[in-house]
């Protein structure tokens, strides 16, 4: 069978070589990350972005241009990456989880509402593996408690919310170029918003606090004369330098430019997977309501068949890469059940807001029970082909168990 051809099919190669041409590698002075962020503002309709070198960069640094800081708290879904909970713990504030819908996979709204206290500052939607969360009622929640809602698109690229596009609800949107992402560089990452404020702030947070930096402009270099005067003063606020490579800015924008085509690769085979599946009642999808689009980073589908056949997990996964399959990737662990959290180990952080804050199993249990029953398959496919053979593969797994 012939192997996934490779992701980078559009500019990369020659953008990397005008970079690699060029008199500045640096973002403080080059053109590729700002070419980059005036696409990225016409791809989702923002008046400001922001590159910087990691999606969980741009979560920390969106956190803290909103004014979290030290024993605020942030609520995020219990079903998602921990990357979401570290960025909290980075800002010195605390992690709130909510409970998940167990259809749809996404943080349940009633639960958002239940969490909310007088300490808490921002809420973060996570659209898990390309599906929307229920953006109109977490922008009314946040609206009406004073809150601000951050959204994390890291797997939703080009979806849709009540015919809006993603990344139009939140105060800031944060966008990841990870290596298997829909636009992937390797790393990087993004942050949206429309916000003349937020945007300055993230901005001097990403790149070391200089005073030049502004809503719209990374470079800090542009006027040497001023650069150079060693009267000149360079910084005014605390930052870190989260800023992205003009390497990454150049295999980014390459992306970019095929962000459509990418996604409707993902979308098309993931409806080989969910065509393989019906009639069967082994693996159940996750629900797209009407109202919104998935673009499906990943399938995620429940595998609850321990009790009714006696088919673990594992063996299931087994047998269908002995069939072809490409393995069968598990979904992360609920973020205050790893060792990191459970153990208390988070505490050392800063002890004086962390000292009695515990995370018991129990706390969110639909999503403890769902996480270890989900299969995330791969859509990720550059030859359809070979994600229709994948997806017959899938299917013959399943009638081999149900036979």
């Amino acid at each position: 069978m012939n192997e996934n051809p490779n992701k980078y099919l559009g500019n990369e190669l020659e953008y990397l070589r005008r970079v690699l041409e060029s008199e500045s590698w640096s973002a403080t002075g080059g053109s590729w990350t700002h070419a980059l962020e005036q696409e990225f503002c016409n791809f989702t309709g923002s008046a400001y972005a922001v590159a910087m070198n990691s999606g969980t960069a741009t979560l920390h640094a969106a956190l803290e241009a909103c004014g979290v800081g030290p024993g605020d708290e942030v609520i995020a879904p219990a079903l998602t990456v921990i990357m979401d909970t570290t960025a909290t713990l980075h800002a010195n504030a605390i992690p709130v989880y909510a409970d998940i819908d167990p259809q749809t996979f996404n943080i349940d709204v009633d639960s958002v509402k239940e969490r909310i206290t007088p300490s808490t500052k921002v809420i973060i939607a996570v659209s898990l593996y390309g599906l929307p969360c229920d953006m109109s009622e977490l922008r009314a929640i946040s609206d009406e408690n004073g809150i601000r809602l951050i959204e994390d698109n890291a797997q939703c690229v080009l979806a849709t919310y009540k015919d809006q596009p993603i990344g139009s609800f939140g105060d800031v949107s944060s966008w990841s170029f990870e290596n298997t992402k829909h636009l992937s560089a390797g790393e990087g990452g993004m942050v949206s918003t429309n916000s003349d404020e937020l945007a300055e702030r993230m901005r001097k947070l990403g790149g070391h606090g200089f005073s030049n930096l502004g809503p719209s402009e990374g470079r800090v270099r542009l006027n040497q004369d001023v650069f150079q005067d060693p009267e000149y003063k360079r910084h005014d606020s605390l930052g870190y330098n989260y800023r992205m490579s003009e390497f990454t800015a150049a295999v980014a924008l390459a992306q970019l430019e095929r962000a459509q085509t990418l996604v409707e690769l993902r979308v098309k085979s993931a409806s080989y997977f969910l065509e393989a599946i019906s009639g069967f009642q082994m693996l159940r999808p996750q629900a797209v309501p009407s109202d919104r689009t998935h673009t499906y980073y990943t399938l995620g589908l429940v595998f609850d068949e321990d009790a009714k056949t006696g088919v673990s997990w594992q063996e299931f996964r087994r047998k269908y890469i002995e069939l072809g399959g490409d393995g069968i990737y598990g979904a992360w662990s609920v973020p205050y059940l790893e060792p990191l959290m459970a153990n208390g180990t988070f505490r050392l952080r800063n002890p004086q807001v962390y000292d009695s804050v515990v995370y018991p199993a129990g706390l969110c249990p639909v999503a403890e029970d769902l996480q270890p029953k989900i299969m995330q398959f791969k859509t990720n496919y550059r030859d359809l082909g070979l994600a229709e053979a994948k997806a017959d593969a899938l299917k013959r797994t399943i009638e081999f168990f149900e036979n």
